[in-house]
């Protein structure tokens, strides 16, 4: 409160009316007089008539409140409430007042969580006004449909808005406002069997169709971050995707849905639960919308059968929510016990082929155009009549229904091809075996999982390995040499792991995919391989191999969430219980590893909110169940440490802030360490992927492999390519080169034994071909460092 204003409410103290003529005064005495109706810390309903009439004359006067004034005395007023003032009438009696000048979207603004909260926390009140705020939230009917919706659901985020101004005519018809009504009561956890019942009979074509629109927008609807102001001036930013009131009716939709016997319902709940269940930005260990994730699962798990499971399955590639993930867990555990099977065989049985033949194609006559649905890719190819592929629909087949279908089998492939990648490198670091008849059918006879699966190693439990070869009497595994090994239906087979091997055997499989131009998925063959080394053995109990790195915070978190970490969360706060630390966890065939993690960095720069930068600290391990303080490193089993090992290698690997000399602002001395020190496991294996490429080069004559670096031989100058980071030096002084990759600088395509679009080891021959012929450079920011 400002000097004059105290001087004011010191004058009102003192038994003086405002001045005659003066709105502002008026709006400060109003204020003054709200005050005055606390009756300190111990509350009770006892005021003076003088006081109350004073209350009742401000009440009923023409005082030109603004929405600060009546922020405030609604803020005044639920502070007295809480301090056990129990007089509610008079209470709330000015700022029932104020808000009724406001209009109806400032009115929504000020009461946003006013009857929630009383309903939850403060019932007497609720009891007491309830029905004033109910009128004063009531648009009147002229305002139309837009109005009636409003009026059920308010309009605090962009879905409800759009359930308001562009579905409220649908909403708002006789055939669906029943169940809008009541599905805007969906408030529980579960749904009742009485609310399904009522569900039930309220349901009709049109609000089965209208809910398919509705829940369609929702799973493709994503947050909005706005900016705010309060009145006393300051301002903040909040990130929203779906507002509590929004999320209730939404729920009740879902529910619904539940009683709907469509082919489209089970696929539009899995796309729901995936939306909702991944977080802010599509990535993270929170949801944007617990309440809405769990009830699409909820629903899936009632439906309970074998097509549900694609949709299940899709949800555990990038859901990372504890209680969502193992609601979906549970859920496909209760669908495998029905058909008598474990999850994982569960899963490897429902992969839907989505029409596909075995060679990966659907063929559809649309017209007179063919088109081709390619696993490939994936994506459309269009054949016109006269026999010629081109990449766009003819104008003649656009609003073909037929089309439609095969562009939204085309996005459902989209997203179950990375949900098989994820579900074969699981299995490989999982140690998973199968039968040899079980692999062939479900694996690579079929249409979608053999895209990947097919260009695997496979191996015979505690002998030889092979890729896959079809021949006349079927599938069979071909070494390196080309021997054919046979086996029979019930022989087990696991996927090859190079830490079971020697390194004779996994150099010859290196250069026999490459030999062949076989592209793994995945790293398998070129996979690294993380053993137990002195120091770890000294330090027993925890592993510092990557402890000391400095981390992009949010890149770092999102990465290890992709990888199936969990728990991660510091920040500038509650330093005194450990707010700037944290750990990352993950569970792998029984063990659980722990990353700790520290916020680095100035807390002024990032505003004391999350963290920019992060500290990577000790890795520890122990089996589930057992104590926090870590097991023997050497009673872990070498699989579960190289994989964990690997993880938190990947991490430094692409978010270390060595990797960016403008993104090292205060860390110099460990960008240059990191930059351009020794190399890790990951970047000695680019560096035996490199040995192999480099002689099918075309700048094979300009490069060549140091210890650390590929050294590329340019016209103007000889660089220095630093296997680890990618930053560049130039001879013979060492100058730092920077070169931002982008797509417009790869010199070639490259092929690579594995799948690593965007990779450090594509970005190292971009650049490395851009620098073969410097004298072609024309980008600016690259020509003035070689020219200084």
């Amino acid at each position: 409160m400002d000097l004059p204003t105290r001087d004011l409410f010191a004058r009102y103290d003192a038994d003086h009316r405002p001045s005659e003529g003066d709105d502002t005064e008026r709006r400060l005495f109003g204020r003054w007089v709200q005050l005055r109706l606390s009756l300190g810390d111990e509350g009770g309903h006892d005021y003076d008539d003088r006081l109350l009439a004073t209350v009742r004359d401000v009440a009923v006067g023409d005082t030109p409140w603004t929405i600060q004034d009546v922020h405030f005395l609604w803020r005044v007023a639920d502070a007295l409430m809480t301090w056990r003032h129990t007089n509610y009438q008079e209470l709330y009696r000015i700022p029932l007042a104020a808000v009724q000048r406001l209009d109806y979207t400032e009115r929504r603004g000020v009461l946003k969580g006013t009857p929630e909260w009383f309903r939850k926390y403060h019932r007497p009140v609720w009891d007491a006004l309830g029905d004033q705020i109910k009128r004063l939230l009531e648009e009147p009917a002229a305002h139309g449909p837009a109005g009636v919706v409003r009026n059920l659901i308010g309009d605090f985020d962009p879905v409800a808005r759009a359930l308001a101004e562009d579905y409220g005519p649908r909403l708002t018809a006789p055939a669906v406002l029943p169940l809008f009504r009541h599905m805007t009561a969906a408030r529980s956890t579960n749904p009742s069997e009485k609310w399904l019942a009522r569900a039930g009979s309220l349901l009709t074509d049109e609000a089965a169709a209208l809910l398919r629109e509705i829940l369609t927008f929702v799973a493709a609807h994503r947050e909005r971050t706005t900016q705010h102001r309060n009145d006393e001036g300051y301002e903040w930013k909040a990130t929203v995707f779906l507002d509590e009131r929004t999320a209730v009716p939404v729920r009740g939709m879902v529910w619904t849905c539940g009683l709907i016997d469509e082919p489209w319902v089970t696929g539009l709940l899995g796309d729901v639960a995936l939306t909702c269940g991944t977080g802010i930005g599509g990535t993270g260990a929170n949801c944007r919308s617990v309440k809405l994730a769990n009830a699409a699962v909820k629903v899936l798990a009632r439906r309970g059968g074998l097509d549900t499971v694609p949709a299940l399955a899709r949800t555990q590639v990038k859901i990372r929510q504890r209680s969502v993930l193992a609601l979906v867990a549970s859920t496909l555990d209760a669908v495998a016990e029905r058909a008598g099977l474990s999850r994982e065989q569960l899963l490897d049985r429902t992969v839907p082929a989505f029409g596909l033949g075995p060679d990966g194609v659907r063929e559809e006559k649309i017209g007179d155009c063919l088109v081709r649905l390619h696993a490939d890719g994936p994506a459309l190819r269009f054949v016109n009549p006269a026999g010629r592929t081109v990449k766009t629909a003819p104008p003649a087949i656009r609003r073909d229904p037929a089309l439609a279908e095969l562009k939204t089998t085309l996005k459902e492939l989209k997203q179950a091809l990375p949900t098989e990648r994820f579900r074969l490198e699981r299995a490989l670091i999982e140690d998973r075996r199968w039968s040899w008849q079980e692999v062939t059918e479900f694996f690579l006879d079929h249409p979608v999982t053999g895209f990947y699966a097919r260009n695997l190693i496979w191996q015979i439990a505690e002998g030889p390995a092979g890729l896959p070869v079809k021949t006349g009497t079927g599938w069979e595994l071909a070494d390196p040499s080309g021997r054919h090994i046979q086996l029979s239906g019930d022989t087990f087979v696991r996927l090859w792991h190079p830490i079971r091997e020697t390194a004779d055997d996994v150099r010859a499989w290196r250069d026999h995919l490459l030999g062949s131009g076989v592209r793994q998925p995945y790293k398998q063959a070129f996979r690294e391989v993380y053993l137990l080394t002195p120091a770890e053995e000294r330090t027993r109990t925890f592993s510092n191999r990557f402890a000391g790195h400095v981390l992009r915070y949010g890149q770092a978190k999102a990465l290890l969430n992709q990888r199936g970490w969990t728990g991660l969360s510091i920040g500038h706060w509650d330093y005194e219980c450990g707010g700037d630390q944290g750990e990352a966890v993950k569970e792998l065939s029984g063990w659980r590893a722990r990353s700790a993690m520290q916020v680095t960095g100035d807390a002024d720069a990032d505003g004391w909110g999350t963290a920019s930068y992060c500290a990577s600290e000790e890795l520890r391990f122990h089996r589930e169940g057992a104590s926090r303080e870590g097991s023997p490193l050497t009673d872990v089993p070498p699989l579960v440490l190289s994989e964990v090992l690997r993880d938190a290698d990947l991490a430094v690997g692409v978010t270390s802030v060595g990797l960016d000399q403008q993104a090292a602002g205060g860390h110099e001395e460990y960008w240059h360490s990191y930059g351009f020190g020794e190399l890790t496991e990951t970047a000695r294996t680019r560096r035996d992927a490199l040995t192999r490429l480099l002689p099918r080069l075309r700048i094979a004559d300009r490069a060549e492999l140091t210890d650390r670096f590929l050294r590329v031989r340019g016209d103007l100058s000889t660089y220095k390519i630093h296997l680890g980071s990618g930053n560049i030096l130039m001879e013979p002084n060492d100058a730092y080169l920077c070169i931002v990759p982008g797509r417009d600088r790869v010199g070639e395509a490259v092929f690579l034994p594995f799948e690593e679009d965007g990779g450090m080891l594509s970005v190292i021959l971009s650049k490395a071909f851009l620098l073969a012929a410097d004298t072609a450079i024309t980008d600016p920011s690259i020509t003035r460092q070689l020219v200084g």
